[in-house]
């Protein structure tokens, strides 16, 4: 009988396992499913370059529907999953049709997360996930309107670069006392808020917004005017199918080293997994491009019976005006973070997160060297003199030395 795989979600995750697939000689079908009418396309540079107008609609695609077509694989574009029927081995679809499956992979990724907050759906207020989302908030972008941000993030600050850049009037309201507070430490907030202001953005910190209005947000530190306002709350794992299947949730769906779920004919992969990851000892839910192409490459491998890819560091990145943060590892438990370079003058340094003098985590700004050679030192858990690393005489080649 010949082998199909059907794909829940059309993101970077579901393109680089079908890519995977072809590559490693997959001869069954497959069908791949997506809500939103569009190829899988590149979801990062929706809040950078596709909102600045620097990249054209056609460019967001991972693959060009010729990649598909070429694959065998069936699309089915624009179409909602409303349950799997783990039983009859078949994923049923809005409409009724059933899809029946050998291997089901869900790649359903996130969504934004709404807020509680009176006004929240007036016209005029945005969130930032998809295509839609950004066409609709360009067509409301212009020099002189006031925009609020709602939430520091990553999303929030590099959506307020781009409209700075482009003459809008920008606040940013975070309610944490520093910007990007999940996932960087306070060194490297406090030059971020440095960098905006420095670029004519208000940012506010430790600020609860209290309501939106016709033409303001009105927070604990007073009113400020918005013709625009955009809400960057984070984002939620979509992980109702797989509850309501039965399978075994967490803050995601939980897969094993080969992505697959409590059930072995279903594997989930990207930002809807969490998974146990060795170099750190615990399980992770990693919202990256780089943790979603890793699990579509381990995916297909499990299911060709293809050795597995080594584990690799998580990294992420972020652009905003012309300083590029890239991120390595994970510094959470560090209990010692040794700044190179002058974080308060300029726009490059790095921050090097220890425990116990380990690598656990570096932030690089506009540093990409550092960045570099810090992936292998730690996955090597290499232990580094604090001395040296803030000593820029080093090399960084010779960091480890």
């Amino acid at each position: 009988m010949l082998e199909s795989i059907v794909i829940v979600g059309a993101g970077q995750a579901a393109a680089q396992l079908i890519a995977s697939l072809v590559q490693d000689g997959f001869t069954g079908s497959v069908t791949l499913v997506g809500d939103e009418p569009h190829l899988p396309y590149q979801r990062p540079p929706l809040s950078k370059k596709f909102l600045a107008g620097e990249l054209s609609f056609d460019r967001l695609y991972v693959r060009p529907a010729a990649f598909y077509e070429k694959a065998g694989t069936r699309l089915m574009l624009g179409t909602t999953v409303a349950q799997i029927d783990r039983q009859d081995h078949a994923v049923v679809l809005a409409d009724g049709t059933r899809l029946p499956y050998s291997t089901l992979v869900l790649a359903t990724g996130s969504r934004a997360r709404t807020v509680p907050l009176p006004g929240a759906d007036r016209p005029g207020v945005y969130f930032l996930r998809t295509i839609a989302d950004v066409e609709a908030l360009k067509a409301a972008f212009a020099p002189g309107r006031s925009l609020v941000v709602v939430g520091g993030g990553y999303i929030g600050l590099e959506l307020a670069a781009v409209a700075a850049k482009h003459e809008l009037r920008v606040t940013v309201l975070e309610q944490a006392p520093r910007v990007m507070g999940r996932g960087v430490g306070p060194v490297v907030s406090r030059f971020y808020e440095r960098l905006h202001r420095e670029e004519g953005v208000d940012i506010r910190t430790g600020v609860s917004v209290r309501a939106i209005e016709p033409g303001h947000v009105v927070c604990s530190d007073g009113s400020h005017p918005a013709d625009l306002v955009l809400i960057g709350a984070g984002a939620l794992p979509n992980v109702e199918l797989a509850r309501e299947a039965g399978l075994t949730v967490g803050e995601g769906i939980t897969v094993d080293a080969q992505c697959r779920t409590s059930d072995p004919a279903i594997y989930a992969i990207g930002d809807c997994t969490v998974q146990h990851h060795a170099l750190f000892e615990r399980g992770l839910h990693l919202e990256s491009v780089h943790n979603a192409l890793e699990q579509g490459r381990i995916a297909a491998a499990a299911i060709t019976g293809k050795p597995i890819p080594a584990e690799q560091v998580p990294w992420f990145w972020s652009d905003q005006y012309d300083v590029k943060l890239q991120m390595v590892g994970l510094s959470a438990g560090h209990d010692e973070a040794v700044v190179r370079g002058n974080p308060d003058q300029g726009r490059s340094f790095a921050v090097f997160y220890l425990r116990q003098g380990m690598l656990l985590a570096v932030d690089a700004v506009n540093r990409a060297p550092e960045f570099m050679v810090s992936k292998q030192l730690i996955a090597e858990h290499a232990r580094l003199d604090p001395a040296r690393l803030r000593d820029e005489r080093v090399a960084v080649k010779d960091l480890k030395g």
